[in-house]
């Protein structure tokens, strides 16, 4: 296991030191630090002596080396717009879009395993149909339309929750959140739904799909006629084999869920690290731009590391694939 630790970090900093080649090269393509800096009446000259001060002058190597040192030193360039260090501003920003994939989170899971494993086992009732015909729908609608929807709804036509916003927050040491306030929560529920709307219907038809895949096999035909208990079967035997190809999704979609996070913060003017995405195209902050990217790599790379590692507990045989 340990072996397989070492490779799969190893990995992921081969990853990271990718993205920040992507990052770096993007703006070094379309960011000019000094246009931003000073004003219309600094001379060429002048504009001319301060790239040759802040190095930008120099090999487009040089210039990434010194990049990827500041980088790793959690120095990523500074905002052009709110005049602060670049990682500080998404970091403010952070706790939004984290207690937001969270709270979708936990909507997916706990939504999708019961219904997933009913349409398993009873994959020809009603409501199984009803279920799986939803579920089509839910993937076909785009998530800014449902977040409209849930808008025009519940706050539009009946008032019960807010439609904007994260309502009243708690400082606990630094971090801002709405978990632990009734405000908060009320303006949580209709982002975290819109969300848990992109993937919840993905996780039902997976989890689905797996479990049956799994009843059909030989192991869990043994264990009809041994005569265990069908719950015995269903929930320990099969669920448990069905959560290896759900784990390795799971993490993934997670990534992929931050990544969303932009269409519905803006729908619900939520302030995280997709509404600042935006905020930083319209004002052309090439430098929070390519911080954000890089966080949000760092996030991918983590989530699937410790995806694999996950996996690898679970799963003996890919340590030992791997290792051959």
């Amino acid at each position: 296991m340990f072996a397989f630790t070492i490779r799969r970090i190893a990995q992921g900093i081969l990853v990271m030191l990718i993205i920040s080649f992507l990052c770096f090269t993007i703006q070094h393509a379309i960011g000019d630090p000094v246009r931003d800096i000073v004003g219309i009446s600094v001379s060429a000259a002048e504009r001319e002596a301060l790239r040759e001060k802040m190095g930008l002058n120099d090999p487009f190597l040089s210039q990434y080396i010194r990049f990827l040192g500041k980088a790793v030193r959690g120095d990523v360039g500074m905002s052009f717009f709110f005049k602060k260090p670049a990682l500080e501003v998404i970091l403010f920003k952070a706790p939004a879009t984290l207690e937001l994939v969270f709270v979708s989170s936990v909507i997916i899971i706990f939504i999708s395993i019961p219904l997933g494993i009913y349409c398993a086992i009873n994959p020809k009732h009603i409501l199984s149909r009803i279920i799986m015909g939803m579920s089509i729908v839910g993937v076909s609608i785009p998530v800014f339309l449902t977040a409209i929807m849930l808008i025009y709804i519940f706050s539009v036509e009946l008032h019960w929750l807010p439609s904007y916003g994260r309502g009243e927050l708690v400082n606990i040491g630094g971090w801002k959140s709405g978990l632990f306030t009734i405000s908060g929560i009320r303006h949580l529920i209709l982002p975290s739904i819109a969300l848990s709307s992109i993937m919840l219907p993905l996780f039902i038809r997976l989890i689905r799909s797996q479990m049956m895949e799994i009843l059909e096999t030989e192991y869990i035909k043994f264990a009809w006629a041994k005569g265990l208990h069908k719950r015995r079967i269903w929930f320990i035997h099969a669920f448990k084999n069905t959560l290896l190809p759900v784990i390795t999704v799971g993490g993934v979609q997670l990534g992929t869920m931050i990544a969303f996070t932009i269409l519905t913060e803006t729908v619900f003017q939520w302030q995280g690290l997709g509404f600042l995405f935006i905020e930083a195209v319209e004002r052309a902050d090439t430098t929070l731009l390519v911080a954000y990217l890089m966080v949000v790599g760092v996030i991918f790379v983590v989530v699937n590391t410790i995806v694999d590692l996950i996996y690898g507990l679970v799963n003996p045989t890919v340590r030992i694939q791997g290792t051959r």
